[in-house]
């Protein structure tokens, strides 16, 4: 499926937020998402508390999405009782089963280095966030791009969001190979990790919408 099913418009989100200025910055700038992450081997970890005080503040319509790597069942649910979320991206190897077990929208983050982590993508029911496959142990944040000509020619029956290693040199080159429901950034808008820099999220978001 694609952008233009939803609309001509490319969204877009910026993951890793650890403080409030930078979620507002990014909120004026016109973003459609944050992300707040919960996997606390992450430099970009956020204690539930710190997270919830941050989205409450948000405007409206500005999603708040939580990344999981590989939760219980009962991690998601206790964050939920504090944090209110609207979308939970799930960034590990969580099953299609357990994608579908959500009781909240899902996006289902797919690592990506060949055609058989696409043929693995096909068997979730839920919007995908294609990514780069990092090192063992890490999960996503780490800058990295992949073969982005790979994904000319794949489908979804959900909306499919584009990772890994974005920024404002190659917005245009991700823009070209497809048309995407979202891009999703992180690193790339950073000065350091979990910490944003505003100039660097208003040129990605002006570059995005230049395409």
């Amino acid at each position: 499926m694609t952008a233009q099913q939803y609309g001509t418009r490319t969204r877009i989100k910026v993951c890793g937020i650890t403080c409030l200025e930078d979620a507002l910055t990014a909120s004026a700038l016109g973003v459609d998402a944050v992300g707040f992450v919960f996997y606390d081997k992450s430099p970009r970890y956020i204690e539930p508390a710190k997270a919830a005080a941050i989205i409450r503040q948000l405007p409206p319509f500005v999603s708040a999405v939580g990344l999981f790597v590989n939760p219980s069942q009962d991690d998601i649910a206790q964050i939920l009782q504090s944090v209110p979320l609207g979308v939970i991206q799930l960034h590990g190897d969580e099953t299609p089963e357990f994608c579908a077990a959500q009781r909240r929208r899902v996006l289902k983050a797919i690592h990506i280095s060949d055609m058989d982590d696409l043929k693995r993508a096909e068997a979730y029911n839920c919007p995908l966030l294609l990514d780069a496959k990092a090192p063992s142990g890490v999960y996503g944040g780490a800058g990295q791009t992949f073969d982005w000509s790979l994904l000319k020619h794949f489908s979804h029956a959900y909306p499919v969001s584009l990772a890994g290693g974005l920024n404002v040199n190659n917005v245009a080159e991700a823009m070209a190979v497809r048309s995407w429901f979202a891009l999703d950034v992180s690193s790339g808008v950073e000065q350091s990790p979990g910490i944003k820099q505003a100039e660097k999220m208003r040129a990605f978001v002006n570059a995005v919408n230049l395409c």
